[in-house]
């Protein structure tokens, strides 16, 4: 029985990845679960706090297709404990002398915060690696488009002319900010947990710390140095790290859900011949893809939201606070890679048309020109008497259908301090200031950095912090 929409047969290609499901899929996060009790008994074999015939036996029993999950699933429910069903299934499975060995001295945090480090390793790499290849095509992009001029826009409204190359060269450079973060971040988020029951390790007696950095060393998580079971700020920024990603992404979705307008049609998102825009309007092509980047960005997040929530945690456990996890940590990571997919295809088959970005231009009469004449006339008028001027002038002007050369040669008060041949040679061409130089520095940059950046996300093995 399916009962979510992001489990939909036919809906589930919208809310994630097939990658990142089968990060979260219920039989795979039970294995990570094993593969954890493995490793915290090699370990604990190893300071000879349980025999090694004990870990041997449940490192070759811990599968999951060794355990009969209706009983685990029963137990679970019988005992109102996360991980007691699991721990029961698993000791039916082992020979009598290793079932007391079996999740030795840990507790439920120690298995899932654990398995929350490995899930955000596995999903920070596919971030990683969706990001370089948006940011690749964003580069290219923002260089074929370097001269490409367009209406810049402020307040939905046309502004003063930029390039389209410009526009592509922001979103490439919030992409690496992200993946700045992201290199940043690992150090801090790809943390082991080992505390026991209050964080102290008492169990362990003075092997505890020892115990914990090689538990951690075993499963290529750094040690924390610290319990961190009610310190959820790593999950947080994790999280919003995600929210933040899916927010740029939703970003760039607006643009071309805004610019694909009809009356505006400078660009238009990748189609299928297929698809169907309007069953009701068949001349439709409705921005599908775009759209639906924004309604990811929203819902990751307003789950990055409850991981926020999470920090505020009493005492030293709280299962309001990470158990809300379980929920939203999932969620964040199949929506931010959903966004991720789907902005990778559609900026790979995006249409950018020129001549309507230059036809919109021309359809402004010369008043996207107004910056250039307004500095034209502030050496001789002063900026703030220029802008006055210009104001009641252009109002005037356009308001009689003038364009912004007859306008200005119309006034009185500012045709004596610009010529007619001055004018028109100020006018001839679209002033895009220092968009080209900026665009060449954003792709020279990235460039140099892709080249110099490792394929996969940098490990945070060794670091403790």
């Amino acid at each position: 029985m399916v009962a979510r929409l992001t489990d939909s047969q036919l809906y589930a290609h919208l809310w994630g990845t097939e990658e990142l499901r089968a990060v979260f899929e219920e039989r795979r996060r039970l294995q990570s679960w094993l593969d954890i009790l493995v490793a915290l008994a090699e370990a604990q074999a190893e300071l000879g706090i349980i025999p090694p015939d004990a870990a041997a036996a449940i490192a070759s029993n811990a599968s999951i297709d060794r355990l009969d999950l209706a009983f685990v699933a029963a137990e679970t429910r019988r005992t109102s404990h996360s991980t007691l069903g699991l721990i029961r299934g698993l000791q039916r499975a082992l020979p009598p002398e290793a079932r007391e060995h079996v999740y030795f001295g840990a507790t439920v945090q120690d298995v899932t915060d654990t398995w929350t480090a490995l899930a955000m390793r596995s999903v920070g790499g596919v971030v990683w690696r969706d990001l370089h290849r948006i940011q690749a095509c964003l580069v290219e992009l923002a260089e074929r488009h370097r001269d490409t001029v367009m209406a810049g826009r402020t307040h939905g409204q046309p502004g003063s002319p930029i390039t389209f190359g410009l526009k592509v060269a922001s979103w490439a450079d919030e992409v690496d900010r992200h993946l700045t973060r992201l290199r940043e971040g690992a150090p801090r988020w790809l943390i082991g947990q080992l505390g026991g029951a209050v964080g102290t390790l008492a169990f362990f007696g003075d092997d505890g710390p020892e115990l914990r950095a090689r538990f951690c060393a075993r499963l290529g998580l750094a040690d924390p140095g610290i319990s961190w079971l009610t310190s959820r700020d790593r999950v947080a920024e994790f999280g919003h790290v995600l929210a933040m990603v899916a927010a740029t992404l939703a970003r760039i979705g607006t643009e071309v859900y805004e610019l694909q307008r009809l009356e505006i049609g400078e660009l238009r998102e990748p189609a299928e011949a297929d698809a169907v825009g309007s069953i009701t309007m068949p001349h439709k092509r409705n921005p599908e893809g775009a759209e639906h980047l924004v309604t990811l960005g929203r819902l990751v997040r307003a789950q990055a939201g409850v991981l926020l929530e999470g920090m505020v945690a009493e005492h030293e456990r709280d299962g309001r606070a990470w158990k809300a996890e379980w929920a939203a940590f999932p969620e964040a990571c199949l929506l931010t890679g959903a966004a991720l997919a789907l902005a990778e295809r559609l900026l790979a088959g995006l249409e950018v048309d020129a001549e309507a970005m230059a036809r919109n231009l021309t359809a402004s009469r010369g008043y996207v020109a107004s910056e250039q004449v307004l500095a034209a006339f502030a050496p001789a008028l002063g900026k703030h008497r220029a802008q006055a001027l210009l104001h009641e002038v252009l109002r005037a002007g356009a308001a009689r259908g003038q364009t912004l050369e007859d306008a200005l040669l119309a006034s009185p008060d500012l045709r004596p301090h610009l010529d007619a041949v001055r004018l028109r040679s100020l006018l001839g061409t679209p002033g895009t200031g220092s968009a080209g130089a900026m665009v060449d520095g954003v792709v020279r940059r990235l460039r140099s950095r892709s080249a110099a950046e490792p394929g996969a996300w940098p490990s945070a093995e060794g670091s403790r912090r």
